[in-house]
C-alpha cells in the first residue's frame, strides 16, 4: 500500500483473478502455453484484428517492434520526449538514433506532426506515436506523413488497451502497435504486453523473436512434440507467463465496466476543476468516450509552485506524480545524442507544470470530490 488515503493508482482485482491464477498453478505449466494463446485470441478479437502476440512487457513489445522492422545503426526514429524512457531506450539499444520531437502544447500532449515533419531526414525510418495518458495522437496526420516519406508508423499504445477512438482502435491504425499490461495499467497483469501488426509477416517475425527464434516451442516439446529444434534468427526471451495471461483474460472481460468507472471519474474531475484559474486539463475538448484515461494529467499555470502543491495534497492524503521527466533531459540521452535543456521548449515548459491526479477504476465520486477539494484548497496561482 502507498500510505495515501487516495492513491494515484489502485489495482482492482477479485476472486476471479485469484481463481484464474490458481487454475494455472494446478495445471503444472507456467510458461507460455494454451492460456497465453487463448488470451492472444481474445485480445485480437477485442481489437478487431486477425492476430496478436503476447509478450512479457510493454518494453518487450516495443523492442520486438523495432527489431521486426529491422531498425539499426544509421537509422533515425522520430518520437516525443514526453513519454516513459522505454520508448527511446529500445531504439537506442538497436543502435538506431531516437530523434525527439515536440508535443502540441498544454491542451494536447501528443506528438506534433508539424514538428515531426521538420525532423525527418534521409536517415529517418520510423515515427513513434505515443498515445499519452490513453488519448490518441494525431494518427491521420502522422499516417499521411509516414506514407509520403516511406516510413513505418509505430503506435506506443501502452496507455490505451482496446481503446476505440474517432481515428480507429488505438494500436491498429499504424504499421505496428504495442501495448503494456504493467501493474498500474488499465488492463493489469503485473507484467505483460502485446504486439499487433497489419503485415502477417511482421507479426510472424515478432512471434519468432519473442522466444529465441526457436522453431519448436517449449510447450510443444514438453507435450510430445519434436525434441529437437532449429534457431533461424537471433531472438530473446520475451515470453509472458501463463499466470499473467490468465489474469489478463479476466481483466479483459472486466475491461468495459472498468473503463466506464474511469470515464465517470473524468467527467466529474472536469466539472469540479473547471473553475480553477489558470488550470489546463488536457484533452478536455474531446468526448470522454474518446480515450482510455490511463492518467488524469493537468497542467498548472506558470509560476505556481508544483512541489508546494504536491506537499499540500500529500498532507491531505492525496498521492500525485509527474508524467514524465522528458527523456531528452536524462543524462544518457544528453551525452549520447547532443540534446538537452532548450532543445524542446514546449515539452520542457509543460513538464515543469504537469501533474497527475489519482485515476483508476476504483475511483468513485467521493474520492474525486475529495481530490478536487484538496486541489482547490491548495490553489495559489501567481497573479
Amino acid at each position: 500500500m502507498t500510505g495515501f488515503d487516495i492513491p494515484l493508482y489502485q489495482p482492482v482485482f477479485g476472486d476471479a483473478e485469484i481463481e484464474a491464477a490458481t487454475e494455472v498453478l494446478r495445471s503444472g505449466w507456467l510458461s507460455s502455453g494454451p492460456v497465453t494463446e487463448d488470451f492472444e485470441g481474445k485480445y485480437a478479437a477485442a481489437l478487431g484484428v486477425e492476430d496478436a502476440v503476447a509478450v512479457s512487457s510493454g518494453t518487450a513489445a516495443l523492442h520486438l517492434a523495432v527489431l521486426a522492422l529491422g531498425l539499426g545503426p544509421g537509422d533515425e526514429v522520430v518520437m516525443p520526449s514526453l513519454t516513459f524512457v522505454s520508448t527511446a531506450a529500445v531504439v537506442a539499444l538497436t543502435g538506431a538514433t531516437p530523434v525527439f520531437a515536440e508535443v502540441h502544447g498544454p491542451h494536447d500532449l501528443g506528438i506534433d506532426p508539424a514538428d515531426v515533419a521538420r525532423r525527418i531526414t534521409p536517415r529517418t525510418r520510423a515515427v513513434v506515436a505515443v498515445h499519452y495518458a490513453g488519448h490518441a495522437a494525431d494518427l491521420t496526420a502522422l499516417g499521411a506523413l509516414c506514407r509520403a516519406h516511406g516510413l513505418a508508423l509505430i503506435e506506443d499504445a501502452a496507455h490505451a488497451p482496446a481503446t476505440a477512438t474517432a481515428q480507429g482502435m488505438l494500436g491498429t491504425v499504424g504499421d505496428i502497435g504495442c501495448y503494456s499490461f504493467f501493474a498500474t495499467k488499465n488492463l493489469a497483469m503485473g507484467e505483460g504486453g502485446m504486439v499487433v501488426a497489419r503485415d502477417p509477416a511482421l507479426r510472424a517475425t515478432v512471434r519468432r523473436l519473442r522466444s529465441h527464434a526457436l522453431t519448436v516451442s517449449a510447450h510443444r516439446r514438453h507435450h510430445g512434440g519434436p525434441a529437437l529444434y532449429d534457431v533461424d534468427g537471433f531472438g530473446l526471451n520475451y515470453r509472458p507467463g501463463e499466470i499473467a495471461c490468465a489474469i489478463g483474460r479476466v481483466q479483459l472481460d472486466a475491461f468495459p465496466a472498468a473503463q466506464a468507472h474511469r470515464r465517470a471519474a473524468v467527467r466529474e474531475y472536469r466539472e469540479r476543476l473547471s473553475g480553477l484559474p489558470g488550470l489546463v486539463v488536457p484533452y478536455a475538448d474531446r468526448p470522454v468516450e474518446d480515450g482510455a484515461h490511463h492518467l488524469f494529467p493537468v497542467v498548472l499555470p506558470p509560476g505556481l509552485d508544483r512541489e508546494a502543491l504536491r506537499e499540500q495534497l500529500r498532507a491531505a492524503g492525496v498521492q500525485t506524480a509527474v508524467h514524465y521527466p522528458p527523456t531528452h533531459l536524462f543524462t544518457a540521452y544528453r551525452e549520447r545524442y547532443d540534446v538537452g535543456p532548450g532543445s524542446l521548449p514546449v515539452t520542457e515548459d509543460i513538464m515543469e507544470r504537469q501533474l497527475s491526479l489519482p485515476m483508476h477504476a476504483g475511483m468513485g465520486s467521493p474520492q474525486v470530490r475529495r481530490v478536487a477539494e484538496a486541489v482547490s484548497a491548495a490553489w495559489r496561482p501567481t497573479e
